[in-house]
């Protein structure tokens, strides 16, 4: 049952927030793995993709943990929460040098798993979210929502990492780059394919 908070609203209970930062911890683990035991040369992460134009796997790996790196510097800053997912540094360290890339890949780790620790925020915390699409949108949303869409997101970007990846000759695990859901829908052992966790 949900507990209630001092202003009698209902928070979803703390299981719900060690579930989501548990698919996103296991997510951005995909990425470090890939640095650290499959990658094996900087300029695997530069190669440019002949069928994603402007791709490299660099890019790819920067630009999903933009996200959570944004997300979290907005919920452990000051209220009102404004987060906009448009601010973000490109080519980085982390989109050329397997070094960088671990380092930046294990600190938002790290800071994912502080918050399961000690959350600073509930699931339902409100949040605006500012748009560019490309005109200008504000969105009332909440922190779970956007931590269950920065690792959706994140798997989005690994499917283009294995076409990549695919064209450099670098086989990739099975799951990787696979939605949770259809990992469940086919049965699969990989740990988030499976629909109790």
């Amino acid at each position: 049952m949900p507990e209630t908070t001092n202003s009698g609203h209902h928070s979803p209970e703390p299981t719900q927030l060690i579930q989501l930062l548990f698919v996103s911890t296991t997510v951005l683990q995909q990425a470090l793995d890939l640095v650290n035991n499959i990658l094996t040369r900087d300029d695997q992460l530069t190669a440019q993709s002949r069928y994603l134009p402007g791709s490299t796997i660099g890019k790819h790996l920067r630009h999903a943990r933009d996200h959570f790196i944004l997300l979290l510097d907005c919920v452990t800053g000051a209220k009102p929460y404004v987060l906009s997912y448009d601010i973000r540094t490109r080519n980085t360290p982390m989109e050329s040098s397997l070094s960088e890339a671990r380092q930046a890949l294990t600190n938002v780790i790290s800071r994912l798993n502080e918050l399961d620790i000690s959350p600073p925020t509930e699931l339902d915390q409100t949040m605006t979210l500012n748009a560019v699409t490309p005109f200008s949108q504000a969105f009332q949303t909440t922190f779970g929502r956007e931590l269950w869409f920065a690792g959706l997101h994140a798997v989005h970007h690994w499917s283009m990492v294995r076409v990549i990846a695919g064209e450099l000759g670098i086989t990739l695990p099975d799951d990787f780059g696979f939605a949770p859901s259809t990992l469940v829908y086919k049965g699969s052992d990989a740990i988030l394919g499976k629909a109790k966790i």
